[in-house]
């Protein structure tokens, strides 16, 4: 299991001189999931602010991950820290760090690059197995690259979200788009925003949908099945790619 360990501290390093990554988690049903095997590599550090957590600057950090929440990218009335993850992140990317950030994490991303968001998008909720297009410039991506070369520019990915990216922040790389929202991945200079959730495995994907009355949980079943190799091949590459981005800048900084 992935070491979690109080904000600030590197004593449970994955081997000595180990980066760390930091992984922000709103709460407890969103979690790094399927991503969590694949960051051997590094140690992780979890940060959790809904329960006080502080978040680290920019100067500390070796790599980030933002991951999703029920909140929304604008709700800092409720959740405060999300502004100060949205200055975080630009402030990671001023530092050349490696930002990974996943549906909310993203979209506060977008927000606080100038982007926009829209609450409860009125197209509709986007929730299952869908099908990303992954852009030209996606293969030259540092994370997404891998995933184009191990399964081309269709990919099945998982998906559970209501509110949606409708405007990149400007100086953005689009990447990736579905049939129903166009802004499924974007790069802002060394962060990498997704919609998407690569590391949602089933048993999760299940959970979340269970929640929401408007999916037919057995149809999710069968296609979360159809699709587990291309999943699980989304979920590595991505993984796989960002770690070499956290162990590359960590090797060229030491």
């Amino acid at each position: 299991m992935t070491e979690q360990f109080a904000p600030h501290s590197t004593e449970h390093a994955a081997h000595e001189g180990a980066p760390v990554l930091t992984v922000i988690q709103h709460e407890d049903a969103v979690p790094l999931d399927r991503l969590e095997p694949w960051l051997a590599d590094v140690a992780v550090r979890i940060v959790r602010p809904d329960r006080g957590d502080a978040l680290p600057s920019a100067d500390e950090l070796d790599g980030l991950i933002v991951l999703g929440g029920t909140n929304n990218a604008y709700d800092t009335e409720v959740a405060p820290w999300l502004a100060a993850e949205g200055d975080l992140m630009l402030a990671a990317i001023e530092h050349d760090v490696p930002v990974l950030g996943i549906c909310l994490g993203a979209q506060v991303l977008a927000a606080a690059g100038g982007g926009q968001v829209s609450v409860d998008a009125p197209i509709g909720p986007e929730r299952g197995v869908i099908e990303l297009r992954l852009r030209p410039d996606a293969a030259e991506d540092p994370v997404l690259g891998g995933v184009v070369t191990a399964l081309g520019r269709t990919v099945s990915a998982p998906s559970m979200h209501a509110d949606a990216i409708t405007a990149l922040p400007e100086g953005a790389i689009w990447l990736a788009s579905s049939n129903q929202y166009p802004f499924q991945a974007f790069r802002l200079g060394s962060a990498l925003g997704v919609q998407f959730h690569p590391e949602a495995g089933p048993a999760l994907m299940q959970r979340w949908a269970a929640t929401h009355q408007d999916v037919d949980t057995d149809a999710l079943a069968a296609d979360l099945t159809a699709a587990e190799d291309a999943l699980a091949t989304l979920t590595r590459e991505i993984a796989e790619g960002f770690v070499a981005q956290v162990l590359a800048v960590h090797d060229r900084v030491a």
